[in-house]
């Protein structure tokens, strides 16, 4: 069972997304808290492999306000990803390749954890864009075209 936190709509939009990846996310207190009261953004996020691990940045999670300034975290901090040994190699083999990128798709609970999905995504070229927004369209009319016939 998990319930959605956030979407990045945008992701889907601008990349061709092959493989995803469940990831889970290292927080500190006062970010869990800021997420609960759904104070974050995904729409920048995209993720790194450095030095064996995985790292989350662009991540925007704003700060708790009643929290002291000990306890505070940054709000843009790059974030560890927790995945296994063989998903880390797979992604950075993947994202070697020149023009692929790691966006974070959405955030979600999952058994009260935060879990990361993020994509192996290759770059849209704007007529891409508007051939995916066509065969949106047409979908949609046929969609209603359908509906129409079946109510008469």
């Amino acid at each position: 069972m998990s319930s959605e936190i956030a979407n990045n709509r945008k992701a889907r939009r601008d990349y061709h997304i092959g493989d995803t990846y469940e990831a889970g996310l290292e927080l500190r207190g006062t970010e869990v808290k800021s997420i609960r009261a759904g104070k974050m953004n995904i729409a920048d996020a995209f993720a790194r492999v450095e030095n064996g691990q995985v790292f989350l940045y662009g991540c925007d999670i704003q700060p708790w306000q009643t929290a002291g300034v000990w306890f505070q975290h940054e709000s843009k901090r790059p974030r560890r990803l927790l995945l296994n040994k063989k998903e880390i190699l797979k992604l950075e083999h993947e994202s070697a390749v020149k023009g692929c990128t790691l966006p974070c798709l959405r955030m979600y609970w999952k058994d009260r954890r935060v879990k990361v999905e993020i994509g192996v995504g290759k770059g849209k070229t704007h007529s891409d864009q508007r051939h995916d927004l066509k065969k949106k369209v047409e979908l949609r009319e046929a969609q209603r075209e359908v509906s129409r016939f079946n109510r008469q």
